[in-house]
């Protein structure tokens, strides 16, 4: 039951009929990784799906140090790249807390698509959509201030519930890393939105106050 969550929660797979699912469920390899354990590195060729927990995905610098690219979520994936053909180099797959994957390798995901060929034109339109989120974090780095992509950052948050109550879904280091800063000028920014009354914040729960401040900065 556990694998067949797997699929039906990515949007890759749920348009298929209950059927087809469960035939591409068989193909599937289920694991569950602890916490800082290796998802995937590089040379990995197969599709990774997250059931349960999270997973970041990172490259490391020429000095070694950790670049945060994402967090993949529940219903999320990552690997399609490879499923055609190119090349892992440099990417690595960690979990963030105790995290269940279903994966499929590059063999079975070239069965699946022989029996749904729409399944491609349906990768093409979510790998799009990924190449925006890659986008947006580049339009972060670009803000000269550190606040002004924490604001920004907040407001994605809330677009996804549609609520202005929101949870965190990193630690402070993880979203010192996506923006671009430290976690110590992360944390001071934080202090200062909630100084000047524009949030409210407990621990990873964060309540958008001043909706027209925040978006003023």
């Amino acid at each position: 039951m556990v694998q067949h969550l797997c699929v039906t929660l990515v949007p890759l797979f749920n348009h298929l009929s209950l059927d087809e699912q469960i035939e591409i469920n068989k193909l599937a390899r289920y694991q569950k990784y602890e916490k800082n354990e290796i998802v995937f590195k590089p040379g990995d060729d197969a599709l990774v799906i997250v059931a349960h927990g999270s997973m970041k995905v990172y490259q490391l610098s020429s000095n070694g140090k950790e670049q945060l690219l994402r967090v993949v979520e529940p219903g999320s994936y990552e690997g399609e790249n490879q499923l055609f053909g190119l090349k892992n180099e440099t990417l690595f797959g960690e979990a963030l807390e105790t995290t269940e994957i279903c994966s499929l390798s590059k063999q079975a995901f070239n069965q699946v698509m022989l029996n749904n060929p729409e399944i491609s034109l349906k990768l093409f339109e979510l790998s799009a959509q990924k190449m925006v989120q890659v986008e947006k974090q580049t339009q972060f780095l670009s803000m000269e201030r550190i606040e002004e992509r924490l604001a920004v950052y907040l407001f994605d948050l809330a677009k996804v519930t549609n609520e202005k109550q929101l949870i965190l879904p990193m630690k402070m280091k993880d979203i010192a890393q996506y923006l671009g800063t430290t976690p110590e000028t992360l944390s001071r920014k934080f202090k200062y939105l909630e100084t000047e009354g524009y949030i409210q914040r407990s621990g990873k729960k964060i309540i958008i106050l001043d909706e027209e401040g925040l978006q003023h900065i």
